[in-house]
């Protein structure tokens, strides 16, 4: 089979598209660092309120030591955290 550099040319610039989108589909999010749009982008379940709402609660209490804090934010439940527990990371100063 033959391919052209066109084509070539095409499908690079097709995965380079798609590899970051391909990146956070299955990164881990720090969710001690993640800005809002990072949590709603790499978080399933999580879109911009519930994003922006774990923003404001790190900032009012602090950084979450654990996953499982995450459920003291409105709107995250244990099925929310369940289904992000693998993606999720934590880092702390």
């Amino acid at each position: 089979m033959v391919v052209s550099r066109r084509s070539l040319r095409h499908l690079m610039l097709a995965l380079l598209a798609v590899f970051p989108l391909l990146a956070l589909a299955g990164g881990e999010v720090d969710i001690n660092r993640a800005d809002a749009g990072e949590l709603a982008r790499g978080l399933d379940g999580i879109g911009p309120a519930k994003a922006a709402a774990i923003v404001e609660d790190r900032e009012a209490n602090g950084p979450f030591l654990a996953a499982d804090e995450l459920t003291r934010v409105s709107g995250v439940g244990p099925s929310t955290l369940e289904a992000n527990r693998g993606r999720i990371r934590i880092d702390v100063d």
